[in-house]
């Protein structure tokens, strides 16, 4: 009996992602279904990417496009951009292989890339909406009160908080020393894991929270003040009537897009607080499914942008038409009707 066993331990032996004391087991599966995971993981990356770098090109090409409110889409652009270049390859084959095999240093970049671009996406969200909140609820003082120098200020704070804080808990131990009671052990060897403990959890959520509720606030406050001034504008003047209309479209698509934002964050962010509680109980597999429902809201914004802005389906169509190569291309109205 004892050699049977023995002798099957032999045939279907447990599978690590090294041969090493320590190391983190590894999820062997068929041949099949990694290459479908692979498939759909590449095409949402090439989505995200193409598609953000169009939005990129679009506001910088196009001189009618370069106002504060697109200044800060471009900049959500490039961080969505940067997370399907630099992140998403490299998280495809962890979860793939569920292994990490790409050493300790490099696991510690992708960690600080990965938090960096998923955080500054949601602080351009929350300045965006302030944007709009600005123009809907004080149209009179929005050209002088938001410019471009304030967006610009908006931009760099956007990029500039995140990075600080991210490289504090990454590339510091004073989380580590400080509150190692929080900490999990040493994780096993391939997890690339870092932070992901009862602590990190615990501090991700008002990260993600804080931001969120603010722009629901301002997004319920927008749509009550622009239904009120759509209304009693046109009785006045239809020109006035259409501007407050294209504003609160505006408004709208960009209300759309937080949504969408809160409905591909939130299952990842509650895990991540639950888990911390319950001593880290989620299966890998349900893991990978969170944060890769999470990753794939980077692929929306210019999708929504194509059913929702006129000027970007024009945009669109010039540039697949080539017409870009003409001198004159770049100065069109794409908001002309």
């Amino acid at each position: 009996m004892s050699a049977a066993l023995n002798e099957g331990a032999e045939e279907h032996p447990l599978a690590f992602c090294y041969q090493v004391n320590g190391s983190c087991p590894r999820t062997v599966r068929p041949l099949g279904i990694q290459l479908t995971i692979y498939l759909i993981c590449a095409a949402g990356t090439i989505i995200t990417v193409l598609g953000n770098l169009f939005v990129v090109f679009a506001v910088s090409y196009f001189k009618a496009l370069h106002t504060p409110t697109n200044f800060l889409l471009l900049s959500l652009a490039l961080a969505d951009m940067f997370l399907g270049l630099l992140v998403l390859p490299l998280s495809t084959i962890r979860s793939v292989e569920s292994c990490w095999f790409f050493g300790d240093s490099l696991c510690r970049l992708h960690t600080y890339l990965d938090t960096l671009f998923c955080l500054t996406s949601i602080f351009h969200l929350c300045f965006i909406s302030i944007d709009r909140h600005c123009a809907i609820c004080e149209p009179l003082l929005y050209p002088s009160k938001f410019t471009g120098r304030v967006a610009l200020r908006y931009i760099l704070a956007g990029w500039g908080m995140p990075a600080a804080y991210t490289a504090f808990f990454v590339y510091t131990d004073v989380v580590e020393r400080g509150l190692s009671q929080w900490l999990e052990e040493m994780p096993c060897v391939g997890s690339c894991q870092l932070l992901f403990n009862k602590f990190w959890g615990w501090l991700n959520f008002p990260m993600f929270f804080f931001p969120c509720l603010i722009m629901i606030s301002l997004y319920v406050k927008i749509f009550v003040v622009a239904s009120r001034q759509v209304q009693q504008i046109s009785a006045f003047s239809k020109s006035l009537a259409g501007a407050a209309k294209r504003e609160r479209k505006a408004a709208k698509t960009l209300g759309i897009a937080v949504g969408i934002y809160l409905l591909c964050w939130l299952p990842f962010t509650i895990d991540t607080l639950v888990d911390s509680l319950l001593n880290f109980i989620t299966p890998p597999l349900v893991f990978d499914i969170f944060i890769w429902f999470a990753y794939f809201n980077s692929a929306c914004n210019p999708i929504i942008y194509v059913f929702s802005y006129r000027w970007f389906r024009k945009a669109l169509k010039l540039i697949l038409n080539q017409e870009i190569f003409s001198p004159r291309t770049s100065t069109i109205d794409l908001y002309q009707e």
